[in-house]
């Protein structure tokens, strides 16, 4: 029986060979260069923030509460997710190793102490 699809029970390297899978299918190597990657990424970003372009957190809310808007804002989070983890593959980088060093190093530059319920950037404490 094939595994469930989530967050709990599939790892950040099943997805990365999926999504190779599916790019080698079909012969897009050739387009997946970094440039082009790094590019889909912003673009699918910007698609995926025009969802909440010109709404207040209330509008914002209610439209997610919409189950065809949430589907649509799913959709587009995936497209990025997506194409990151096509350019973490192209770049051979490792993804869970990548984010666990981001945290470290952010944990050094926003001490709780300093970072605790602000949004100040870490040059302004």
């Amino acid at each position: 029986m094939p595994k469930k699809f989530s967050d709990q029970t599939i790892k950040i390297a099943e997805l990365k060979s999926l999504l190779k899978k599916f790019r080698d299918a079909r012969s897009w190597e050739q387009f997946h260069t970094p440039k082009n990657l790094a590019s889909a990424i912003s673009i699918e970003s910007a698609e995926f923030m025009e969802h909440f372009l010109w709404k207040t957190e209330k509008k914002s809310d209610a439209f997610l509460k919409d189950p065809a808007n949430a589907q649509k804002v799913q959709e587009e989070l995936a497209d990025i997710v997506c194409y990151c983890l096509n350019l973490a593959n192209v770049l051979d980088i490792d993804v869970s190793k990548a984010v666990k060093d981001k945290i470290d190093k952010n944990g050094k530059k926003y001490p709780v102490n300093k970072s605790k319920n602000n949004a100040r950037k870490y040059t302004e404490f």
